[in-house]
């Protein structure tokens, strides 16, 4: 006899839904960890460039002093929130499903 229900399968239906519901739980697995990954990387490139874009509009006229006092008080700024992007990266990355 082949298989239930028109289907050219041997064996059980339950075995064959168990099957298939096991494959699809092991696509979905798969398809969730690589949207996390993705998320990460995305993630972590923001971070990188929203900092230079940042750093790229402080106005670092003046003595190597002021200069460098201009450049620590913009990351002062970005510092946090870059650090928030990269940790919210890390979770992305390391998220179990």
């Amino acid at each position: 006899m082949e298989g239930g229900f028109g289907f050219p399968f041997q064996g059980d239906p339950e075995d064959l839904l168990r099957g298939l519901r096991e494959f699809a739980e092991q696509q979905a697995e798969t398809v969730q960890e690589a949207q996390r990954e993705q998320f990460a990387t995305l993630t972590l490139n923001t971070a990188v460039q929203l900092t230079a874009a940042a750093l790229s509009q402080v106005d670092v006229e003046g003595s190597s002093d002021e200069q460098s006092l201009a450049l620590r008080d913009a990351m002062r700024v970005l510092f946090p929130e870059a650090v928030a992007l990269v940790s919210a990266a890390r979770q992305g990355f390391m998220r179990e499903g």
